[in-house]
């Protein structure tokens, strides 16, 4: 695509992928403003300013990222960032941002309210409803504000947008919020590529659980299931591989259950080592109290790893084909009866291994990119063309 017929994206996200905290909905923003690039767009990511990364950089991808602010402040920052390079003062942008043809605004609980004020096409982007999340992680009065913003605020400011989610459990969600479900497209996150040769699995019950440590994560869950099947399977190990504030009470919990010996926390893992990990694990957990999607469940099945996860956590329920590629459970007696079943059914585990493989090859980044590219198309003004010239 030439210049003439560029168009620039602005993704507002809360953090990106070198964040201490990023997860799987940065993970998402980030492949889909890739790919958007090697369709000709120009992306800009705006998100909160962290010690592992430049204020400004751009990435061989081709996708720009612009960090400013703090965890709470970066919703002010974009709007005075974007205000500032929409008006050509740039000291504040860095590189100014200059005006975007389309804005996607992200939804991690909190809007960037952007709709208010760029008069440009605004994409929300929701990957899931907080309604659980706000009263676990805060208290009852910014629990109470926080789903008031998401919940009422935000449907209204938004109410004439096109809306993009992950999951139709999510735009079930959000459509019982008051989003008419004709502006809500699902787009599915696509499945990572695998890094590394393959490995075997580990001759003792391994047990994985992958991701951001945070309450709603319930890593809890895992510990006392691991606790529990010591006693009748003293090689079991669990892994938890991944970083977060939350990761000191976890180390607590599993001191007081006596199984400190046998959980690995492992940090920050990076793509070779988390491959390793997913290769040798005999069985992927996902206790969360809600997922948009459930992208480590699919990165599991990639390998052949089967997961456990709850039928109330939402899009988990789309990335687990219930008795097929995984299990769905209700409460924490059935989280840890089918734990113990896995563990104990070789043949099941292979089976149901083989099936998550195959399951996960239908979901690609491609596919996604190409629908994410149909819906930014509908939302941006048609452009003239000089005579002849052709826009792959």
């Amino acid at each position: 695509m030439t210049d003439a017929l560029s168009r620039h994206i602005l993704f507002l996200n809360w953090r990106d992928t070198r964040h201490p905290e990023g997860g799987g909905s940065e993970v998402y923003i980030e492949r889909v403003a890739a790919e958007m690039a090697a369709r000709g767009y120009r992306s800009t990511i705006f998100c909160q300013a962290h010690a592992n990364a430049p204020a400004d950089e751009t990435k061989p991808d081709g996708v720009r990222v612009v960090r400013r602010g703090g965890r709470h402040t970066v919703y002010l920052f974009a709007a005075l960032v974007y205000l500032a390079g929409a008006l050509g003062f740039g000291p504040l942008a860095g590189r100014r941002l200059g005006r975007p043809d389309l804005i996607v605004d992200v939804c991690n609980g909190l809007p960037f309210l952007s709709r208010v004020y760029a008069r440009r096409p605004v994409i929300a982007l929701v990957h899931h409803v907080h309604r659980e999340q706000w009263r676990v992680i805060f208290g009852p009065v910014p629990a109470r504000i926080g789903w008031w913003i998401e919940s009422r605020l935000a449907i209204r400011v938004y109410r004439s947008c096109r809306y993009v989610t992950v999951s139709e459990s999510s735009r079930a969600e959000l459509a019982g919020l008051g989003v008419d479900a004709g502006r809500i497209t699902v787009i599915r996150n696509g499945t990572p590529t695998a890094v590394g040769p393959p490995a075997a699995r580990t001759g003792h019950p391994s047990l994985l659980v992958l991701g951001r440590l945070v309450p709603h994560k319930r890593v809890e869950l895992a510990l006392r299931a691991t606790a529990l099947l010591a006693l009748e399977m003293p090689a079991i190990e669990l892994v938890v591989a991944g970083q977060g504030w939350w990761e000191a009470p976890l180390r607590r919990l599993a001191a007081d259950l006596g199984i400190a010996g046998r959980v690995r926390f492992t940090g920050f893992v990076s793509e070779a080592e988390k491959h390793g990990l997913l290769c040798r694990s005999w069985l992927a957990l996902t206790p969360s109290i809600k997922e948009g999607w459930g992208l480590t469940i699919v990165e599991a099945a990639a390998h052949g790893t089967p997961s456990v996860a709850f039928r109330s956590a939402g899009g988990v329920c789309e990335a687990i084909v219930d008795g097929r590629t995984g299990l769905l459970v209700d409460d924490e007696l059935e989280f840890l009866k089918a734990v113990r079943r896995f563990l104990r059914d070789a043949d099941r585990r292979a089976e149901m291994g083989r099936a998550a493989r195959e399951y996960a090859r239908g979901f690609t980044w491609d596919v996604s990119a190409d629908a994410f590219a149909g819906v930014v198309a509908g939302q941006l003004p048609r452009v003239p063309r000089p005579r002849g010239q052709r826009v792959p």
